[in-house]
């Protein structure tokens, strides 16, 4: 008798042992829609509190089956130190699911594993490049960006050939492989990325305009717009999501000195990026902001035909042309009180009050994806996207 009380109670340890080194979580949503791609996050300081010591290098996240999912942990949090090793300057668990259609919720376990899981690919980057000037781009398995810094705004020694552009509109890449072409493309004995050859390539044309969701003030006649980024901070950087911010110093908007930060959230299987742009301006009334796409996106050569739509709190284009594709583009503007336009670009319009972030969505794709054959499934693809947005995954830790 004593020895089976023994062992039922040692038994009882050894299952609260185990529980103690792992945590489940419940992840749900309203959608009957698929959600391919959903970007789970979890404080880190609710798995420190719930595995003690736990170390971003030594756990495994699973699904309901028990397969090991890719993860990422970053470091923004409050704790700038963590002086006894035990894991608690990490901000965020990041992790994903493909929710299939009528899949409303999914259960996955953290545990500690007390081996090191290596690194995973990188679905998602974001930099600074030297090697072109003061380029900023970033990237997932699905579309490249890049916007430009002030030294390519800086006017041209005399001879040099230097190029000059003052803008802060934001150009596309069109990448075909998941993997990163940042690098490759931007090595200097391949400068020739105009030109598809397997890679994808840039065929969009920013110029002078907001290229692919640039920002401004808007009168009622007339748009007022930074010059190009000043400053850049990168705060997370894959391999599922990067997070950076591009400061913008202070510019005239009619009258009123205006600076903005942007933050970009860039994730992995997504096809829009989140923008959150925090604009500070002096007195107490909300000013209004414009967020535009360039009227003439693509490149003469190609004939383009653009076609732009505006729809509820969404402005989007979709351009055709003679031979490199077809291709959409978008703005997801919830809560947009209006559209607009001026000589270089359409606008989809807000109200935003100084040091309040406004949030935004940016996405781009072509056709030669394989999902966007035409006109209309970008326009479906939006208006999925615009139901995940209204309708947020809810997290429970147990």
């Amino acid at each position: 008798m004593k020895l089976r009380l023994l062992a039922a109670c040692l038994g009882i340890a050894a299952l609260n042992a185990a529980a103690a080194e792992r945590m489940v979580i419940t992840v749900q949503h309203e959608l009957k829609a698929a959600r391919p791609a959903e970007t789970i996050t979890v404080p880190w300081a609710e798995v420190n509190r719930r595995l003690p010591g736990a170390l971003l290098q030594q756990i495994a996240v699973r699904d309901a089956n028990g397969r090991s999912l890719p993860y990422q942990v970053t470091n923004v949090a409050p704790q700038a130190k963590d002086p006894k090793g035990e894991g608690i300057a990490y901000g965020e668990l990041i992790f994903q699911h493909d929710f299939a259609s009528g899949e409303q919720s999914a259960r996955f376990t953290v545990e500690k594993t007390g081996t090191v899981s290596p690194p995973f690919p990188t679905k998602v980057a974001a930099r600074y490049v030297p090697e072109r000037l003061d380029d900023f781009a970033w990237e997932n398995d699905k579309i490249a960006h890049r916007t430009y810094g002030q030294a390519l705004a800086a006017p041209a020694p005399p001879g040099s050939g230097k190029e000059v552009l003052v803008t802060s509109g934001v150009d596309i890449w069109f990448k075909r492989p998941s993997y990163p072409i940042i690098d490759r493309w931007y090595n200097k004995g391949h400068d020739h990325y105009h030109k598809d050859e397997g890679e994808g390539l840039d065929m969009y044309g920013v110029g002078r305009t907001r290229g692919a969701g640039g920002t401004g003030i808007w009168n009622g006649s007339q748009l007022f717009t930074s010059r190009n980024y000043s400053g850049w901070r990168v705060i997370a950087n894959g391999p599922i999501r990067a997070v950076f911010e591009l400061t913008y110093d202070t510019w005239d908007a009619g009258g009123v000195p205006v600076s903005e930060v942007k933050r970009f959230t860039v994730d992995a299987g997504r096809y829009f990026d989140t923008v959150e742009s925090t604009f500070a301006f002096p007195g107490g009334q909300p000013l209004t902001v414009a967020l535009g796409l360039n009227k003439k996106p693509a490149y003469p050569e190609q004939t383009p035909t653009v076609t732009a739509y505006r729809m509820p709190e969404v402005l989007a284009q979709w351009v055709r042309q003679r031979s490199a594709g077809d291709f959409g583009v978008a703005i997801i503007l919830p809560g947009a009180q209006g559209y607009a336009a001026d000589a270089d670009n359409e606008l989809v319009l807000a109200k935003a009050v100084s040091g309040r972030p406004l949030r935004y969505y940016l996405g781009a794709a072509a056709s030669w994806s394989g999902e966007f054959p035409d006109a209309a499934a970008w326009q479906a693809y939006i208006k999925a996207e615009q139901a995940r947005i209204a309708s947020p995954v809810r997290v429970a830790i147990e």
